[in-house]
Formats: structure tokens, sequence, C-alpha cells
């Protein structure tokens, strides 16, 4: 036996014009509201009546066509109402602090580097290599002197 199976159930009927039967209600409740107002304040001060109808206006508007997050506006109020009313449990958990013990600094010594050929690319890149390395103390005392290399691969290349 084979099912038809519905499609696009997400998508709501549009029944009055382009206006679903929610949307239509909103607005024309927003508008029955707005008119209500007008009639018995107006009579009073029409700048109030005015001033009482726009929020009411667009709070209909917010219900009927405003989404936040490609949720219904009517959503996001109800999640708000049962967040501020409904009761909260907050628990802190105190944990105590083991203090951390740090390490003895050591001291520096004086680190012999070889010479490993008779290149000074090779030299300065094998140095650069161990002080990258070495420990921060370390590399005060590694540092790379061109003057000694120069003697050092001179008297390599005279032997």
């Amino acid at each position: 036996m084979k099912f038809q199976v519905p499609q696009f159930i997400e998508v709501e009927d549009k029944i009055f014009g382009p206006l679903t039967l929610k949307q239509f209600i909103y607005v024309a409740g927003g508008g029955g509201l707005s008119f209500i107002i007008y009639n018995y304040v107006s009579k009073l001060s029409f700048v109030l009546a005015i001033i009482l109808i726009i929020p009411v206006a667009a709070f209909a508007l917010a219900l009927a066509f405003y989404k936040v997050n490609n949720r219904a506006f009517i959503n996001v109020i109800e999640s708000a109402f049962k967040y501020v009313f409904s009761s909260k449990l907050y628990i802190w958990k105190k944990h105590d602090k083991v203090p951390e013990h740090k390490a003895a600094p050591v001291e520096a010594t004086n680190m012999y580097v070889p010479k490993l050929s008779d290149s000074k690319l090779k030299d300065l890149t094998w140095s650069l290599d161990i002080n990258e390395s070495a420990s921060p103390g370390a590399r005060e005392t590694m540092q790379y002197n061109p003057n000694t290399a120069n003697k050092n691969s001179n008297a390599a290349n005279n032997e």
C-alpha cells in the first residue's frame, strides 16, 4: 500500500491573502485593541491616544511578523516569562585550592657547542636550532658570534 508523505509541514498555509491564520489574528487583535484605545482615550487627549496605540500596534506586528533566531516572537516571549517566573536553583561548590609549588630555579650552565661542519650556514642553522630548544637561561650564554665562527671555519679550511 502506498501512502502520500506530507511535504512542507513547517510552512503554514496562507488563509487571509498573504497572512497565515495566526498572523491575521495577531494583526486583527492589535487593530481592534488600538481602535478601542482610540475611542476611549481620544476623548481625553488625541496625543495620549497615539502614545498608547503605538506600542500596542508595534507589539501586534512583532507577534505577527518578527522572528528571533528563526523562532516566532510569541515563543521567545513565552520562554522569557518562563525564565523570569520559574524557580531557579543555584549551586555553588567550593573547591579548595591546592597551592602550587614552584620548581626551584635551575642555574644556567655554560653549554659546550661543538662545531659540526665547515659551512657557516650550517653552523648558523645549528646554533639557531639549539637556541630554540635550550632553556631561557642558557640562551644568554649561547649567542652566535660571527667573529669566532669565521676563525673556526678558517682554521678548519687550513687543516
